[in-house]
């Protein structure tokens, strides 16, 4: 086994993620089996419970473990499945050693950070790291683990201090460290400035670790003479600092990795058996970035939620809109609305606010309504799907999305005024959302129905079905507590709207859809988490070719994108 370790400095958000991405794409372009692992320094057992505004969206894997969002971002450019134990946390670390603590496994010593809170750390990365990750169940060959935060931080002392001792404990041709830094360029004078980066290796050193390779986050490209100057103040090679400046699409950072000999250089380091050159995949990477960029037909999707101030809240989701917009050589256009901003309230505390988010909405190609908890902004929210169903604009709605559109339904098509969730009405006379009967309202971490389950088609007669390539069932990843009201079902596809997808017993509505309607989609699941950038998601490429006038001409085709 190789350990590719990846660490950040200067400032956290740098791009570790896409650079731990990128670089196990390119490994895996040369033929190896490779998996990855997020450590998180924070003390939560897991990301569950975060506010989206904390750490960006929380992912959700297979397993139902509730995860980073970079663990997204490995599985969508390494297409593999990881698991909840390939997300480490200080929690879960901690957790773990007290509970063998209280079992009496440490034969009455005194537990401590050193050696046996580090110690647990190098247990899990080892054993997480044989764990299978591709659909041939073997196992990896290299783990690329991501250390979050950066470096310095005192949260994150015990994994760097765990990672100086494994170094020795996995020997040298088997471990290596990944350092990546920022070069600022201040607007005052123009110039790139390396010492933000000296004095992050410099302090990475004094912790026992040693860089590999340097990589250079930057606004620009980075010129020569700032390369050979990390080159002699950070003791290393010019060759082992790779210059990664702001790119059009993330789909590029791989290229320009392998353009700066990245593939040699962990041949010689790690004694890989791979040819200097890379494979065809790493090809369709190419033509994918090319692609991307030549893009000139454009489709706007207004994405209505209330975690819109910080684009993280939904990567997934812009993830699955680029990979379906991709697919039909569209440039995707996302708009993203706060849904109280369509409130009334705000047209009359903020007239101009309201205008513009109507203004938005009312010239998008399709709306989204993603996922989320709790009543802020979903007057909004019933807003913008009430203009959808009406004005016949294509429309999907994932997990809480799906829920509202029942609620706007029964309130505008069944005439029940009070319908809602007993999410935020418990009290309703017409509780056409429910909360689930397995649901424990005690404490709030991992109560929800998580991870992938099978929804199984009623109809032939189904949009979703066909675009899923006409099969009986699909599997795909949930995250919610409140289900469509069983009871109540006949009542809406009398009127029309079709619960065309249920679970294996029947019980939970899992699809509806819209008869006499472009594309009016809801889905309680959330398959975006299943997106790939060669695979995108049905229900989102749906969206983007209603939106796009193209969707009839793909199901004629038998659900075959033109050339």
């Amino acid at each position: 086994m190789k350990y590719i370790l990846v660490t950040g400095g200067v400032i956290s958000g740098i791009g570790k993620g896409i650079i731990a991405s990128s670089i196990g794409t390119i490994l895996k372009s040369c033929g190896l089996r490779v998996t990855a692992i997020k450590i998180d320094p924070y003390i939560n057992i897991d990301a569950g419970t975060f506010s989206p505004y904390e750490h960006g969206e929380v992912f959700v894997l297979n397993d139902g473990g509730e995860v980073d969002l970079d663990l997204g971002n490995y599985e969508r450019f390494l297409d593999i499945n990881l698991y909840k134990d390939n997300n480490i946390t200080t929690g879960k670390i901690y957790q773990h050693v007290i509970n063998k603590e209280r079992h009496g496994d440490y034969l009455g010593k005194t537990v401590q950070v050193v050696p046996h809170i580090t110690d647990a750390v190098q247990e899990w990365v080892m054993n997480q790291a044989k764990v299978p990750v591709d659909d041939d169940k073997k196992e990896p060959q290299i783990c690329v683990i991501e250390l979050g935060g950066t470096i310095g931080d005192i949260e994150g002392m015990p994994f760097v201090e765990a990672f100086r001792q494994f170094q020795f404990k996995a020997k040298r041709e088997n471990f290596c460290n990944i350092h990546v830094s920022l070069v600022p360029q201040p607007n005052a004078t123009g110039e790139q400035k390396t010492k933000p980066t000296q004095n992050s290796v410099r302090a990475l050193r004094g912790l026992g670790l040693s860089p590999d390779l340097i990589v250079c986050r930057s606004a620009k490209p980075i010129e020569m003479a700032v390369k050979e100057k990390i080159s002699m103040f950070c003791h290393v090679e010019p060759e082992q600092v790779i210059f990664i400046h702001d790119v059009s699409s993330t789909y590029r950072v791989p290229i320009l990795l392998e353009e700066q000999g990245i593939i040699k250089y962990f041949k010689q380091r790690l004694n890989l058996p791979i040819d200097d050159q890379p494979s065809d995949l790493l090809m369709k990477w190419k033509k994918m970035a090319c692609r991307y960029e030549r893009l000139l037909k454009v489709c706007s999707i207004a994405l209505v939620g209330k975690y819109t101030k910080l684009s993280d809240c939904y990567a997934s989701v812009f993830k699955a809109l680029e990979h379906s917009a991709l697919a039909i050589n569209y440039k995707l256009d996302l708009m993203y609305i706060d849904s109280t901003e369509l409130e009334r309230s705000t047209e009359a505390e903020n007239s101009v606010k309201y205008h513009q988010a109507w203004h938005k909405l009312c010239k998008a190609d399709g709306i989204l309504v993603p996922g989320g908890f709790g009543i802020r902004g979903t007057e909004g929210k019933l807003q913008a799907i009430s203009w959808a169903r009406t004005k016949k604009k294509p429309f999907l709605g994932v997990c809480l999305g799906m829920q509202l559109a029942v609620v706007e339904f029964a309130r505008n098509c069944l005439n029940w005024e009070d319908a809602n969730s007993t999410e935020f009405d418990p009290d309703t006379k017409k509780p056409v959302v429910i909360d689930m009967p397995e649901h424990n309202p005690g404490d709030m971490g991992g109560t929800m129905r998580l991870g992938k389950r099978r929804t199984v088609f009623k109809t032939e007669n189904s949009v979703l079905r066909k675009l899923y390539g006409d099969e009986m069932f699909v599997e795909e990843r949930h995250r919610h507590r409140y289900e469509v009201n069983p009871e109540l079902t006949h009542c809406f596809e009398e009127k029309g709207l079709k619960f065309v997808g249920h679970d294996t017993e029947g019980n939970r509505m899992e699809i509806i859809e819209l008869e006499n309607h472009p594309y009016f989609v809801g889905v309680q699941f959330h398959p975006e988490f299943s997106s790939r950038p060669m695979k995108p998601s049905p229900p989102y490429l749906g969206l983007l070719l209603a939106a796009t006038g193209t969707l009839n001409a793909y199901l004629q085709r038998g659900c075959k994108l033109s050339p």
